[in-house]
Parts: C-alpha cells; structure tokens; sequence
C-alpha cells in the first residue's frame, strides 16, 4: 500500500461549500453546518419498527457489534445498511449511516437508495442496453436516457434471506432469477456484512463480502450505496470532509453522467484528491464535468497496491474528528457528493437528508463498461465465481 497515502490529514477549515440550489452560495462555517457537539450517543433503531413485510416477504433487522464499539443496523430489505455506530474523537457514538427508523419509510419515500446493495448492474449503462455473446439485451432506463443500479426494481427493493451468523456477521442471499430486469442467467449472490474488531486485518470497522454465480453468461457490478456523514447523519454539510482519494486518474462523462470512454488524469482538476482536501473546496470550479454531475458523481481509477485489499480513500469529519479509510478489491470507486439531495426524506430521529448532506463511495468497476470494451470486463460466465471484498475501517483523532 502506498504509504503516503496514510499521512495524517489536517483538519483545515475556512474552505467554501457548495451553492445549495444553484441559486445561492454559503461558507462552510456558515448556518448550513451542524455543531458536533452531541447531547446523548446514537443508538440502533428498534428491531420491531423492521417487523414487516414488502412484497408479501417477512422483513427484520440484524443488529451486530464488536470489540471496537462499533455497532450495525442491517435490513434484509435491500440487504441494506440501516445505522453505522462508531465513536467520535471524544469517545461519543456517531450514526454515519443515512436511513430511516421503520421499514414502513424504506418503502415510502423518494430515497429508495440509503444504504442499499444495487444490482445487477451498480451505476449506469448506456440507453438500457449492452451486447453479450452476440447477443444484444434491453434494460430498463430509470435514470434519464440510461439504466442505473439494476433498473426500475432493483437489488435495493427486494427482500433477501437473511442468516446472523453471530454477534458481529449477517449473511444474505438473493437469487436473481433469469430475465429478471432484462439480465440474462440465473444469478445467485451472497453478501455478508461483518463488523471486525480491532488489530483484525485492516479491522474495526464493516466488511462486506460479496459472491455470486450464474447459469448463463451475464454482467455484474454488486455495490453498497451507504451515504455516509462522518459527523452524524443528518447533522449538515459534507463539504468540509477532508477526502484523499488513492486515484491518479478518472472517467469523465457525458451530459448524461455515460463515461465517454476515456481515462484522464485528475492532476490539475479539481477531481485531483490525491492528498487531503475538503470535499467542497473546488466544488464551484468553472469546470464541465462538474456541471454535468452538478458537482461530484464520478468514477475515479483506483492506483494498484501491493495487498489484495488495495487502499481506495480515506475520509476525515470535520467536526467529529471520525477518520474511515476503505479499502477494496475493486478497480475504481464512484464518488458522489449528496448533489441531489433535497431535504424531502425523514431520516433517523427526525432529521433531514440536506443538500450535499452525505457523500457515497461505492466500490466497483467502471459504470457502463459493457459498452466499453477497454475498460475492466464484468462479465461473469456459468462456473465462475464472482467475489469482491470492500472494507470501511473507522478511527478517530
């Protein structure tokens, strides 16, 4: 792993955010930003508020710990992450996971993404469709003129079966059948979420295993899309994280956020993270690609390491003091900066998902590679077998 990478991040500040709607602008240590200060610890939702069903399929959650305070709050609905505890610089417990506390609301509002698996296909594929075997397959187009993590129903909207392994593992499955969205085969996949504790690996913090295999030839691209606030859910703006990103290069996209299939250095963009800088330092930069996301959704290319578990990003709150660094077996990583968030859904007691109010960093291969054969394949073949490994580890200084 590349040791510069784990320099310490200094906690700068006076850096500006981000315009709220395109009509007005504010300072990071403007009104838009919570204080840290925390009466009371976080707590996981209630078990019961989770007893219910989607579509006709018993639902509940798993609540796991370990021996590094952390705590999760798991649904099989979606196979999603529900809380994510862990302690701030004093010690207090921080949810840094968005959701809500029923699953009545994860049926309910506008967000259906907060915390869930997507698939088949995380991220976007170009108009709905992509050629396999010489032969061309159509998916929905929910996002605009494109497909987007895995259709109008995806992995994020069904119930998986659930399996607590113990105190700190949840395992899920899902067979997604042949069909199924436009996606040819017959697609079983396995995700297990553990909580690891300290000195394990690259411990305390989530681990998420991911393995699948098909009966036909097929794409896939499994993601966790946690939005993540590292100074609590709900609790204001992103923009003063400081982000170091493990990625010389990115893929620009088009109008409609489809990579034009080129690879660019971030040098000299404001896409460049490669050392620590406040997420909504250049975000108001006269820059294209910026406009066409409306600030941050891109996939960066992650550099190579020298472990299996390569180093991806490293993000520090600015009030919390809270530090998570993922890492992953994944190529690339899709950064994206809360730029459609409205404040429309009830979050976890009682707050709101605000403009630029979360940031997501999901693990994956590049968006749209079926269309783009230079670009890491994703397809999976009948006897293979899929697995990919993503980790958030969490400190605190």
């Amino acid at each position: 792993m590349n040791k510069l990478f784990f320099a310490p991040m200094a906690l700068a500040a006076g850096l500006l955010t981000g315009c709220g709607n395109g009509n007005s602008s504010s300072t990071a240590s403007g009104a838009d930003t919570a204080s840290a200060k925390t009466a009371t610890p976080a707590a996981l939702p209630a078990v019961a508020s989770f007893n219910g069903s989607a579509d006709g399929q018993p639902t509940t959650l798993y609540l796991l710990k370990n021996s590094g305070k952390n705590q999760a709050a798991i649904t099989n609905y979606g196979a999603r992450v529900v809380s994510l505890l862990t302690p701030d610089k004093n010690g207090v417990l921080t949810d840094v996971a968005l959701g809500y506390d029923s699953i009545g609301l994860y049926l309910h509002q506008p967000e259906t993404f907060f915390g869930a698996i997507v698939g088949r296909y995380g991220n976007r594929i170009a108009k709905g469709k992509f050629k396999l075997g010489g032969k061309q397959y159509t998916l929905a187009t929910n996002d605009g003129p494109n497909h987007l993590h895995g259709g109008k129903k995806g992995f994020g909207a069904v119930v998986w079966t659930g399996n607590q392994l113990n105190d700190s593992t949840v395992e899920l499955s899902y067979l997604s059948k042949d069909g199924e969205e436009g996606y040819p085969g017959n697609l079983k996949v396995t995700v297990r979420y553990s909580l690891t504790g300290e000195g394990i690996g690259v411990g305390n913090g989530l681990r998420i295993d991911y393995t699948a295999t098909t009966d036909k030839a097929t794409v896939i691209n499994v993601t966790n899309h946690t939005y993540f606030n590292l100074n609590g859910q709900g609790s204001g703006t992103i923009n003063n994280h400081l982000l170091q990103l493990n990625a010389d290069r990115y893929t620009p996209v088009d109008s409609t956020l489809i990579p034009t299939g080129k690879i660019d250095p971030v040098a000299g963009t404001p896409f460049d993270f490669r050392q620590a800088t406040a997420i909504g330092s250049r975000i108001d930069a006269d820059n294209q690609q910026l406009k066409y996301g409306k600030g941050y959704d891109h996939n960066f290319v992650l550099n190579p390491g020298k472990d299996s578990l390569n180093t991806a990003a490293k993000v520090t709150g600015d009030l919390s003091g809270i530090v998570m660094t993922v890492y992953t077996t994944q190529p690339a990583i899709q950064f994206y900066g809360g730029n459609f968030m409205k404040g429309a859904n009830p979050l976890k007691g009682g707050k709101k998902d605000d403009y630029r109010g979360a940031f997501c960093l999901e693990t994956q291969h590049y968006p749209d590679s079926p269309n783009e054969p230079a670009f890491p394949s994703t397809e999976l073949k009948p006897g293979q077998v899929w697995h990919s490994t993503t980790v958030y580890s969490f400190g605190s200084h």
